[in-house]
């Protein structure tokens, strides 16, 4: 049960006065993340903090205003000037003087009775907004204020600027944000009272009230002491959850899985390749921690490319050579059918039982499968998340392997366990292709050790990558009719499924129609809305060299693998993050011929976006990509989605606090040794922070198991 103490702030945002159903739908829409349906809480707008501020304080005569710069001005009200009659689109003017000069104040599309009733002539009225010069003389457009002198006296001087939506007013998100504030209750301490000391910082509360009401433009850094004690809260709730997690995991009876090695050795035989260094030392740390008593919990981070799918293989063989099953659960369809395909062949040779299990498999042809699976005869599972949901029974499934692990999170990790057929705990074994910096290593995988894959198999050449503006495209389009005749084969990716009225962006559709006009029937689409089968076919066609462009959304991101196709087309490629980019470059260079990605840009680029493609034709390393797709985007969308599997963090910035990071899980370690069902005043409390930041799974564990 959440504490009651936070119940105010977790009351759906429709609560605070002044906001109905119109505007809650605004403040979700600003609040919440894309993609998630919850409408938006009153905890969301403490989060919400503001990114710069209007400074009133400076208020000269107006002789002395400065151009360009923000002025309040105590003024007497004079002549209204309004335009004529027939040239409506010259502005209203308001003259407007002091003891030192004259000054107007200029409307466009002026509500005429509004401001004779606002600023009558002869009154005295203070004035605040920015200042321009035309024709020599001061001016100012539409003023922020025009108020009274007992209306200035409540005027902020100093005012928080937020990061605001279409439709929503300014002054109603700051007087949300205020109600938001009276509603948080006076908090427990659970910060360590040594360390809280050390830092400097104040409470929570007091945090809060500072973090939401800068003074100066330095109070908006993350290293401002309010927000580096609002980070370090944040990144202790996310560094204790996950190691809650993990003791959870841990405390559950493990299973020794100790296999002959025959197939593994049988399997090193008909491959066509030798493993490389790195593979075989994953390979011995996974089969290490299935060999322990102890509960295996292991990353494996691989580049693109780097062969994590036969660690896999050879990690399940080894359950299989010990009588038990293993399964393993990819994100796509496409993917699942991959692994299928390629596993299905080889175990076919070793005599070894594979079954793939999707949404897609209905009626006899299910049932089938789940009996193999709860009869164990089917020695590998391969599938969707459908392997993990109700009605899937194993016999005895003691190795799960999730593949591409951002796409889900820690909560799929815990259930999990209920799959285990014996009661005794799963060997969990998480998979990523998207190289991770040690920050977000940390934040996401906290409750993992860490295996890394760092070489490419051998034969695997450079990618050739060069980038060109979209102006080009006829030379592009002109090149690549060469190239089909010598039997290449061409992704083009383009980053709309269909065309965008708001974006000025060329959709999958168009392209393929516009290619499809060029080369004929040798042109495929593939995209996220079409269905499963649809998207099977297409790819199998493209597989079988049918096909010889498959324009495509992101949707081949992750996984699909064509050793033929040596071309990576990726329109608006500044459009995408580096680690996207990086992992759509990884679907070329799979075989042994000279393989090349162009990124197409639309000119001119932003400075972010010409540094990202200058990295790209510069390096193919995936881990010194994430490390800057790290500092040029912070971690809000470093794995190419907001609806990641992880929880985003709100305050904590994991380039400006990666010393905060180490700080709290050190802090977490500590809390989890000496209480870890956190019972004492402290723990109590940080109850109520994880909580708090709605990291509540793990609380749910500290009475299971």
């Amino acid at each position: 049960m959440r504490p009651e103490i936070l119940n105010p702030l977790f009351a759906p945002i429709g609560r605070l006065q002044g906001i109905g159903p119109k505007l809650e739908k605004l403040f979700t829409v600003l609040l919440k993340d894309s993609g998630q349906t919850a409408s938006a809480n009153v905890v969301d707008l403490l989060w919400h903090l503001p990114t710069g501020l209007i400074d009133r304080r400076f208020q000269p005569k107006i002789a002395d205003v400065i151009a360009g710069e923000l002025a309040t001005l105590k003024v007497t009200i004079g002549e209204h000037v309004a335009p004529p009659k027939n040239q409506r689109r010259l502005p209203y003017r308001v003259r407007c003087f002091d003891d030192t000069g004259s000054l107007d104040l200029i409307f466009f599309h002026a509500h005429t009775d509004y401001l004779q009733k606002q600023i009558p002539e002869g009154s005295m009225r203070y004035i605040s907004g920015r200042i321009e010069v035309f024709r020599d003389l001061p001016q100012m457009p539409h003023p922020d204020h025009m108020v009274s002198q007992e209306e200035f006296d409540q005027l902020p001087l100093v005012e928080p600027v937020y990061p605001m939506t279409g439709g929503l007013a300014r002054k109603t998100l700051q007087r949300s944000v205020s109600l938001a504030l009276e509603l948080v209750p006076d908090m427990p301490e659970w910060q360590d009272k040594a360390w809280k000391s050390k830092q400097k910082y104040q409470s929570f509360n007091d945090a809060l009230i500072e973090a939401h009401g800068p003074t100066d433009h330095q109070s908006l850094e993350p290293d401002h002491r309010a927000r580096l004690r609002l980070a370090y809260d944040e990144l202790l709730a996310n560094q204790l959850a996950l190691g809650l997690v993990r003791a959870h995991m841990r405390r559950a009876a493990g299973r020794i899985t100790t296999g002959t090695g025959e197939l593994r050795a049988r399997l090193l035989d008909i491959l066509p390749f030798t493993l490389t260094r790195s593979q075989v030392q994953s390979v011995e740390e996974i089969l290490k921690d299935m060999a322990t008593p102890e509960r295996m919990l292991r990353l494996l981070q691989g580049d693109v490319g780097s062969g994590k799918t036969i660690v896999a293989l050879l990690a399940m063989l080894g359950a299989v050579e010990s009588g038990v099953q293993a399964a393993i659960m990819a994100p796509t369809e496409i993917l699942t059918r991959q692994h299928y395909e390629m596993m299905q062949d080889l175990c076919a040779k070793l005599g070894v039982s594979v079954v793939i299990l999707t949404g897609r498999e209905t009626g006899k042809a299910r049932v089938s499968v789940l009996e193999k699976i709860k009869s164990g005869d089917a020695q590998i599972i391969i599938g969707t998340h459908a392997i993990f949901q109700a009605g899937v029974e194993f016999k005895d499934l003691a190795l799960a392997i999730i593949d591409e692990q951002h796409r889900f999170g820690v909560h799929q990790r815990l259930a999990l366990q209920e799959k285990a057929g014996s009661g005794l705990a799963l060997d969990l074994l998480v998979m990523t292709a998207t190289p991770i910096p040690r920050t977000l290593t940390l934040t996401i995988y906290g409750d993992m050790d860490v295996s890394k894959l760092l070489e490419k198999p051998a034969g695997r050449l450079p990618v050739d990558t060069r980038v060109l503006p979209i102006s080009r495209l006829s030379e592009v389009t002109g090149r690549l009719g060469q190239i089909l005749q010598q039997g290449a084969q061409v992704y083009w990716v383009c980053p709309l499924v269909e065309e965008s009225e708001l974006l000025d962006l060329t959709s999958a559709e168009q392209r393929y129609e516009g290619l499809k006009n060029l080369f004929g029937d040798k042109v495929g689409l593939i995209h996220g809305r079409m269905k499963g089968a649809e998207k099977d076919a297409v790819m199998e066609q493209f597989r079988d060299h049918q096909l010889s462009i498959l324009v495509a959304t992101t949707v081949i991101e992750v996984g699909v693998d064509v050793p033929n196709a040596t071309i990576m087309i990726i329109e608006h490629a500044e459009r995408f993050g580096l680690a996207q980019l990086h992992q759509l470059r990884g679907r070329v260079g799979r075989g042994g011929n000279k393989s090349s990605c162009l990124l197409l840009y639309q000119a001119p680029l932003s400075e972010t976006a010409g540094k990202r493609l200058k990295i790209m034709r510069e390096t193919q390393d995936g881990f010194v990509i994430a490390e800057e797709d790290l500092k040029l985007r912070g971690t809000g969308e470093l794995l190419g989605t907001r609806q990641s599997g992880f929880a985003q963090f709100h305050i904590a910035n994991l380039d400006a606090h990666s010393e905060l990071l180490a700080a709290a899980r050190d802090d977490a370690t500590m809390i989890i040794a000496k209480d870890a069902r956190l019972e004492t005043e402290r723990g109590q409390a940080l109850r109520i922070l994880l909580y708090l930041f709605e990291r509540n799974e793990a609380i749910k564990l500290l009475h299971a198991g």
